[in-house]
């Protein structure tokens, strides 16, 4: 299984952005899905997710601002993301669990992608 990530990239505050994020490989379903972001020195945190039902959930920072979506007929997650802040300046990482035809659903990642948003 691999989650690959698109769509960052270099925007105005104030600015919109929408990442998309495709699952490929041995999928059945997804169970929940979504985004966290990293900056130097700090620890990943959760931005948006979604579960298989739907049901969302956000960083209180972002609320208001970003959507989580799903597309589960192409095992896609997405994150539009507006009026952006400097704040919001980070690599961005999709996550999804996956259960696993054997054993307990497992975690993946994606290699990232870079947000950076100007004054």
């Amino acid at each position: 299984v691999q989650l690959q990530a698109s769509g960052g990239g270099l925007v105005q505050a104030g600015g919109s952005l929408r990442l998309s994020c495709a699952a490929s490989g041995s999928i059945f379903s997804i169970n929940t899905t979504g985004w966290y972001r990293q900056t130097p020195g700090k620890q990943r945190e959760l931005v948006a997710a979604i579960t298989s039902g739907g049901s969302t959930s956000y960083a209180d920072s972002v609320k208001g601002r970003f959507t989580v979506s799903r597309d589960n007929a192409k095992n896609t997650v997405y994150l539009q993301m507006n009026s952006l802040e400097r704040e919001d300046t980070a690599v961005y990482y999709c996550h999804a669990e996956i259960p696993m035809l054997r054993g307990a659903a497992q975690h993946f990642w994606g290699l990232g992608t870079q947000v950076t948003v100007s004054s």
